[in-house]
Parts: structure tokens; sequence; C-alpha cells
């Protein structure tokens, strides 16, 4: 049986097709409810240690991921939501995080400006917070890994 979040619970963003993905940010505390299977870590330096298997993109606060691979890292979050736990979180939990949701959720089958919508609508209303942040959601799908 596949272990994936309640859609209740804080921070879960239910994608389109249904998968279940928790968005956070990381100077709060840990929501309650089992961990994540996977996380993914969108942070200007390292992230501290997780007990769980994770993955750190290297991205700036308001910038762009630094890492060239982000795009990959998007793609097994998205797919390891079909039956496991996945996290994504950079400090606060909205701008780089709300960026990788809707970068998720194109990879669901949304438009990018749907997806931009949709994010801010069911997880958080300023999510994508800067121009560079929006522009890197609507040129994801056509550029691959941008």
């Amino acid at each position: 049986m596949p272990t994936t979040w309640d859609s209740k619970a804080a921070g879960v963003l239910a994608l389109p097709s249904g998968r279940l993905i928790r968005g956070r940010g990381l100077r709060r505390p840990e929501p309650d409810g089992p961990p994540p299977d996977f996380g993914l870590y969108l942070q200007g330096r390292r992230p501290p240690a997780m007990p769980w298997e994770s993955v750190w993109v290297r991205w700036p606060d308001f910038l762009l991921p630094l890492d060239g691979a982000a795009g990959e890292h998007f793609r097994t979050a998205w797919r390891r939501t079909a039956d496991e736990r996945v996290e994504v979180a950079c400090s606060a939990g909205i701008g780089r995080t709300g960026t990788t949701l809707a970068c998720i959720a194109v990879l669901d089958g949304l438009a990018p400006d749907e997806a931009v919508e949709y994010v801010r609508r069911n997880y958080h209303r300023r999510s994508v917070e800067t121009p560079w942040q929006r522009w890197y959601v609507r040129h994801f799908h056509t550029r691959g890994a941008v």
C-alpha cells in the first residue's frame, strides 16, 4: 500500500492528478504526522542532515537555482509522489518552495501559468514570489531542466 500524505495535513498540496506533496518552511517546526520518505531542500547553503533520503538544490533566496540538475530533481520528486511521502522545503516555504511546487504541477500536466495560480490558490497565496521565479516556471517545461 502506498505511503502518502494525509491530504488535510499542514502544507500538503494535492496535485491535479491527485498525487500529494508537502511544502514547508525549514525555519518552522516540522509538522505533526509521519516523516517524509524523500525531501527536496532548496537552500543557498547546505541544509542540516535529515534522517530520510534527501537532495539539496543550491538556490539562494529570491533568485533561481544554481544547481543545473534542479529540473531532474523536480522530476524525481514528482515520480516519487506516486507512492511515497515527498517534501519540498526552503527557509520560509513560500518562494522557492512554491516555485518548485509549480514546476512539479507542470510535470503533473498543468500549463505553466495555470501551475503558478494553482499553487497560489491551493498551497500559499504568495508562492512564486519574484519575476525570475515566474520566468523559471514559464520556461521550465519548454527548456527541460532550465
